[in-house]
């Protein structure tokens, strides 16, 4: 099936960027219910259609459109008339730019097309916006889907991608040991132990070095972020910050250009 949707996508041609667009619409509309179901602790693929959040109606065909629908709508359920959250056209929106670059990288700056490197990234990034999501509404790591994507990255990785299990192992123990070592010195008050499972996925998927790029930009957009909020007077000093959010952009940047961006470096300094 996903080999047929890919020679679908090439006959295309540059009609395939609006393809993917609106099947990451389709995506982001999907991982939206996910993110709501699983905090409800509602089953994800057995209750049906989507409901309204507030009021918790289900929702009509056409009030299931992925963006169009928070347009027609007026941003309001129409039963109850309660707002529906900007964060949800965001997430359509997000996911559907994303998975379109996605693939425009895959069809621009590789040799030869993988379709399972190109299915590898497509489930990297759908986790990465969930763990982002999630994370920035509940300020938590959702442990299982961690786990499941250390298990799913690591196939991956070892089969379809080259990766060396030396450099998987010794990226998942540098980021977890990393994190695993804060955790213990602050007993939890620096961060949390969804991040600290959050290092060890990162290091599987990214693999030794590629991963120090990711913990860099995590730790720099983490910094502006606090910077920002401290200066605006939206945050105190002991506020948390989700900080699984900006690990969900580190890791993003890193699964691409990580090595590269290790070497520059290490080249620049020496």
């Amino acid at each position: 099936m996903f080999q047929a949707f890919y020679n679908l996508y090439a006959l295309m041609g540059q009609g395939s960027y609006f393809l993917l667009f609106i099947l990451g619409l389709i995506l982001g509309s999907f991982l939206n219910s996910w993110v709501w179901r699983t905090r409800e602790n509602i089953k994800v693929f057995t209750t049906g259609r989507s409901v309204c959040f507030h009021c918790h109606r289900q929702l009509r065909w056409y009030e299931n459109i992925p963006l169009f629908s928070f347009i027609f709508l007026k941003r309001k359920c129409s039963a109850c008339g309660r707002l529906i959250p900007w964060r949800y056209p965001l997430v359509e929106i997000g996911t559907a730019f994303l998975l379109t670059l996605v693939g425009w990288y895959h069809a621009n700056f590789l040799p030869v097309f993988n379709f399972w490197w190109w299915l590898r990234d497509v489930f990297f990034l759908t986790v990465l916006i969930v763990i982002f999501v999630y994370d920035w509404l509940y300020q938590e790591v959702l442990v299982n889907l961690v786990w499941l994507a250390v298990i799913i990255g690591f196939l991956f990785n070892y089969y379809y991608h080259g990766f060396s299990v030396d450099s998987m192992v010794i990226g998942a123990f540098a980021a977890g040991g990393f994190f695993g070592l804060q955790y213990l010195i602050s007993r939890g008050r620096w961060i949390g132990g969804g991040d600290v499972r959050l290092g060890f996925m990162m290091g599987v998927w990214l693999g030794w070095p590629s991963v120090i790029w990711a913990l860099f930009v995590a730790y720099v957009l983490g910094a502006v972020a606090a910077v920002y909020l401290l200066v605006a007077k939206k945050a105190k000093r002991d506020t948390k910050l989700a900080f699984g959010t900006f690990l969900a952009i580190g890791t993003l940047c890193a699964i691409y250009h990580g090595e590269e961006m290790v070497n520059w470096y290490m080249n620049l300094i020496r």
